[in-house]
C-alpha cells in the first residue's frame, strides 16, 4: 500500500509519515518512506510517500492508494497518481494529528498505538491527542485486510546509519558545516555527543572543517567530517594533504544534483568520479558506497578501519535519497573494529625524509612514491576480507543489472519476478575486478542516478567490459527511481 502525505513546508508531512512508519514497523510491517521537498522553510509543496507491505521492500511505486492532503494544492498535484479505488483524506484547517487519527482508523490500528507514538513527541501532547481522537472517531472507512505480524524490526534512515557506524567505531570528533543532505548527521551526533563522549563542532566553512579535522587526527583522535558535493570541492586541497602526510580521516560525502548549487534538496549520483579523483597528485584512498542504512552503518565502520590501519582518507559516498529515506530493517549491522593508529611524529605537506623534514632529494621522493603505491596494493589485499559487492538472484540468468548506492532498493523490488540478477557494487575504490565473472557473455544493464553512467565508466576501466548506451537506464532529474517504473525499463532491455 502506498500513502502520500502532502502539504506546505511546515504543515507536518514529515512527522505524519514518521509516526505511521514507526508504528507499522513495530506491528511487523516493512516500510519505506521517501521525502520530496523544496528549499523552503515555509510554503511551497512538500510530500512524503510511505509504502508498506508484509514482505520486504526498499522503494516506492508511482501509484497511490491513499492521498493525505494537508492542503488543497496536494489534491490538484497528485490526484492523477491516485488509484481508481484510492482514498483522499482531507480537512482544510485541521491539525496534522487529525490526519494521523484518520489513517490509523483506516488501517484498523488501535488508537493506543498512536497515543504511544504521540507521547514520544513530548510537546503539544494534549493538543495532539485531541486532534488525533477527532480524526479517529470521524473516519468511517477501514481497510481491515491489513494483518499485523510482530517481528524484530527497526526503522531508520541512511544518515542515522552513518551516525551509528561512526559512534560504534569509536568516533572522537565530528566536524561539519551544514549542507543538505549531510546536515542531519551533524544534528544526530550532536544529540548523542554527551552520552557517547564525542565532540561535535559546527565551524564557519568546509575549509575550516577539514583542516580542523586533520589537526585533530594528527593528535590521535578518530575524526569524521560530513558534507555534500560543493563543500567537498572546498576540502580537496586538504584531502591531498591527508594523502601526503598520511593522516587518517573519514569523510561522509552525501551527494545531491550539481554542478554548483544544483538542486539543493533533491537526489543524484553525480559525485562518484569526484570521490575517486579529487585532490592533486597520486595518493591512496578508499571509497565505499552503501545502498541502505544497515550498509551505511557497516561501511562507515569499514571506512574507519581502513583509514586507521593504513593512515589514509576514506570516503563514504551516499546521496540524498539514501540519507533521508527511512527503511525497515530486520537485522543489525556487523561493526568492524578499528584501533587508533596515529602516532606522535612530524607531519609534513612536503615530501619528507625519515625524520619528517621536507626534502627535494630525488632518491627519497622516488622511494616515498613507491611506498605509497605499495600501500595501495596492501589496501587491495586487505579489502578482500570484506564484501566488496553483493549478488542477488540466479548466477545462470542471462540478464544482469549492475548499480551502486541508493538505487539498490528500487532495483531489488523491480526484478522480483523478472529473469534478471543484480550486482551491487559496494567498493568503488579499491574495485574488485573479480566481479567481471558476472558480466562475461551476459546482457548487462546499468542503472544510475546520473547522466553519464559513471559506474559504467569505472567498470569499463577496471574490467574492459563496455555497457552499450541502449542498456543504460539513467535518471538525472533530481528524483529517485520508482520500482514499478524501473521494472518496465528493465523489461524493455531483457533478453
Amino acid at each position: 500500500m502506498n500513502i502520500l502525505f502532502g502539504g506546505k513546508a511546515g504543515q507536518g508531512s514529515n512527522i505524519l509519515s514518521a509516526i505511521l512508519g514507526e508504528a507499522l514497523t513495530k506491528e511487523g510491517y516493512y516500510v519505506f518512506v521517501s521525502r520530496d521537498y523544496q528549499s523552503l522553510i515555509r510554503g511551497g509543496h512538500n510530500f512524503n510517500v510511505l509504502t508498506f507491505s508484509d514482505e520486504p521492500l526498499k522503494s516506492n511505486d508511482s501509484v497511490i492508494d491513499v492521498l493525505v492532503a494537508l492542503d488543497e494544492n496536494t489534491i490538484n498535484l497528485h490526484k492523477k497518481e491516485l488509484k481508481k479505488d484510492g482514498n483522499i483524506i482531507s480537512g482544510e484547517g485541521k491539525g496534522n494529528m487529525y490526519f494521523a487519527g484518520r489513517l490509523f482508523k483506516i488501517l484498523c490500528m488501535d488508537f493506543k498505538i498512536l497515543e504511544a507514538e504521540l507521547k514520544k513527541l513530548k510537546e503539544r501532547f494534549e493538543e495532539n491527542i485531541k486532534e488525533a481522537k477527532e480524526g479517529y472517531e470521524e473516519e468511517k472507512k477501514v481497510a481491515c485486510r491489513v494483518i499485523y505480524n510482530k517481528k524484530n524490526l527497526y526503522f531508520m534512515n541512511g544518515n542515522q546509519g552513518i551516525s551509528q557506524g561512526a559512534i560504534k567505531s569509536g568516533l572522537d570528533v565530528y566536524y561539519a558545516y551544514p549542507m543538505t543532505p549531510a546536515t542531519n548527521v551533524l544534528s544526530e551526533l550532536a544529540e548523542k555527543q554527551i552520552e557517547n563522549n564525542i565532540l561535535v563542532l559546527e565551524l564557519e566553512s568546509e575549509i575550516s572543517v577539514v583542516n580542523s579535522a586533520i589537526g585533530s587526527a594528527i593528535t590521535g583522535a578518530k575524526v569524521m567530517v560530513g558534507t555534500s558535493g560543493g563543500g567537498f570541492d572546498l576540502m580537496t586541497e586538504s584531502l591531498s594533504l591527508t594523502g601526503m602526510a598520511e593522516v587518517p580521516l573519514v569523510i561522509y560525502l552525501a551527494s545531491r544534483p550539481g554542478p554548483s548549487t544544483g538542486v539543493a534538496t533533491y537526489t543524484g549520483q553525480g559525485d562518484l568520479q569526484l570521490a575517486r579523483y579529487s585532490g592533486h597528485g597520486e595518493f591512496n584512498r578508499v571509497v565505499l558506497a552503501p545502498g541502505d542504512p544497515k550498509e551505511a552503518e557497516e561501511l562507515t565502520s569499514q571506512a574507519f578501519y581502513f583509514s586507521q590501519k593504513f593512515m589514509i582518507p576514506a570516503i563514504v559516498l551516499s546521496d540524498k535519497h539514501l540519507a533521508e529515506c527511512f527503511y525497515t530493517l530486520d537485522d543489525k549491522a556487523v561493526i568492524t573494529s578499528s584501533k587508533k593508529s596515529a602516532s606522535l611524529r612530524r607531519y609534513n605537506s612536503y615530501e619528507a625524509d625519515e625524520f619528517g623534514s621536507a626534502t627535494e632529494n630525488s632518491n627519497i621522493i622516488e622511494k616515498n612514491v613507491i611506498e605509497r603505491m605499495k600501500k595501495g596494493l596492501e589496501i587491495e589485499k586487505e579489502a578482500e576480507k570484506f564484501e566488496q559487492y553483493l549478488f542477488y538472484g540466479k548466477e545462470d540468468s542471462q540478464n544482469v543489472v549492475v548499480s551502486w548506492g541508493s538505487t539498490k532498493g528500487a532495483i531489488i523490488d523491480a526484478i522480483k519476478d523478472l529473469n534478471a540478477s543484480f550486482v551491487q557494487i559496494l567498493y568503488i575504490e579499491p574495485f574488485q575486478k573479480e566481479v567481471k565473472k558476472y558480466f562475461k557473455n551476459k546482457n548487462v544493464i546499468l542503472v544510475e542516478n546520473n547522466a553519464t553512467g559513471q559506474l559504467g565508466k569505472l567498470i569499463a576501466e577496471k574490467t574492459g567490459i563496455f555497457i552499450p548506451d541502449s542498456n543504460k537506464i539513467l535518471r538525472f532529474d533530481g528524483r529517485p527511481f520508482l520500482a514499478d517504473e524501473l521494472k518496465k525499463e528493465i523489461q524493455r532491455r531483457l533478453k
